[in-house]
């Protein structure tokens, strides 16, 4: 019985953080599906950015790939307020400059 009451109140507790998480996130304005495409982005923009130092060897199909992660990025950022990824702001903006660099050369190129 004594587990019994442990596990329904560990369900409670759980519950209950989940539903002050989501009233967070809606009082800051956001949606939670953008919140969490924005978590998503963060990993795919510390990827990018791991990608953005071997810029000078990516052949043309990587630089198509990197323009579509890329633009995923920046709308999942766009999404949300910018303290929130202030701390990213390096690593975007270094990846803002090959996005468009390859897009610059791919203009060029037409």
């Amino acid at each position: 019985m004594g587990i019994l009451a442990i596990i329904y109140i560990l369900i409670f507790l759980i519950l209950g953080l989940v539903i002050f998480s989501v009233m967070q996130i809606k009082m800051a304005g956001m949606n939670v599906k953008d919140f969490t495409d924005f978590i998503q982005a963060n990993q795919i923009l510390d990827d990018l950015y791991d990608i953005t130092k071997k810029y000078d060897k990516m052949d043309s199909k990587e630089k198509i790939v990197f323009l579509m992660e890329a633009e995923k990025v920046f709308n999942a950022f766009d999404k949300v307020p910018d303290m929130l990824w202030e701390d990213e702001y390096q690593k975007y903006t270094k990846i803002l400059d090959i996005y468009r660099d390859i897009k610059l050369v791919r203009w060029n190129e037409k």
